[in-house]
């Protein structure tokens, strides 16, 4: 039967190619079945008949990497996405379901401590190129599903789910942890209460003057999308939890600036907002971005006009456009 529908160039019914390239995979045929997975999807697609494609594609992003192959996992999923945009799926809940399945398969596996001699090293160095290969692919996945779901349908910023997955996994997986992306991802997600976790374990481990730097950049980041709540919930969250874990809260200048921004903006003070960035001027020169999260916060809460014509750095973040600074996240 499949070979008469191949001699009149009829696809079979999904789930027979699924089937024979799951018997690859568990044999350890990896590249061969990945190449498969591409060929019939590629095939599908061409056909017009997406629903098909995408469970291809689905199927061999999920086995692949259950079975730790993460280069090949992350390609397929890739394609789901790209397939996605190519069928114009509106955004749903049920993708939405499929693209969380798929990034709850991607490993999760913490870096090796407590290194002595010249094997453990070299472990430590082949665990820092895995790390570094599982959070490239993980990421790329979500930052090209952010970028459809933006197109079709979930609004301006994105699926808010899809940001907290980014957020959570960069800051778990990466080797070279930079707050700032987990910062921004967290700021057009749903889930501050998780933030606010991230944070806490942040202020235990990093270095003196980074945990201050931390708070100021996610609430001013909150505060530059128009968010007060949300920036007045981390800040108050933030304190209560250091002081039932009889953990410091940071005390400098910095802190302060965010203690009394918080205050002024519930209210019509433009004049005071304007002396506070003086006043301040030495803690907020601590970080370029500040400078910019301020000026978009001036326009939000004030209906001040931008120094220059140009959107600031934090929104630039998030223009989903190919070589933008938003896909560096």
């Amino acid at each position: 039967m499949s070979r008469e529908r191949a001699k009149r160039g009829v696809l079979p019914p999904p789930q027979e190619p699924i089937e024979k390239m799951e018997k690859l995979v568990n044999d350890g045929n990896f590249y061969e079945a990945q190449q498969m997975y591409k060929t019939y999807s590629a095939r599908y697609a061409a056909a017009q008949r997406y629903p098909e494609a995408l469970d291809i594609l689905e199927a061999g992003a999920l086995i692949q990497l259950n079975h730790g192959q993460v280069t090949c996992g992350s390609e397929l999923a890739n394609l789901f996405v790209e397939t996605l945009v190519k069928g114009t799926f509106a955004f749903s809940e049920e993708i939405l379901g499929r693209l969380r399945k798929i990034y709850e398969a991607f490993p999760k596996i913490p870096v090796p401590q407590h290194l002595d001699d010249d094997d453990d090293m070299q472990k430590l160095s082949e665990a820092l190129v895995a790390a570094k290969i599982r959070v490239e692919g993980c990421s790329s996945f979500l930052r090209a599903a952010i970028k459809w779901s933006m197109e079709f349908g979930s609004g301006r910023s994105g699926c808010p789910e899809l940001h907290d997955m980014l957020a959570e996994y960069i800051y778990s997986e990466s080797p070279e942890l930079d707050m700032a992306k987990v910062s921004a991802h967290f700021v057009r997600g749903n889930n501050p209460g998780k933030f606010v976790d991230i944070l806490m374990n942040f202020m235990g481990k990093c270095y003196p003057g980074e945990d201050d730097l931390a708070i100021a950049r996610a609430i001013l980041m909150y505060l530059s999308q128009g968010n007060l709540l949300d920036a007045n919930y981390i800040m108050d969250e933030l304190k209560k939890q250091s002081r039932s874990k009889n953990i410091e809260f940071p005390v400098s200048d910095l802190i302060q600036l965010i203690v009394y921004l918080l205050r002024t903006l519930e209210r019509d003070a433009l004049p005071l907002f304007r002396i506070l960035r003086q006043k301040y001027k030495s803690s907020i020169d601590r970080e370029p971005l500040f400078e910019e999260l301020l000026d978009e916060i001036a326009e939000k809460f004030y209906g001040v006009q931008r120094r220059s014509g140009l959107q600031g750095v934090f929104g630039d973040f998030f223009k989903m456009m190919g070589g933008d600074a938003a896909m560096q996240l």
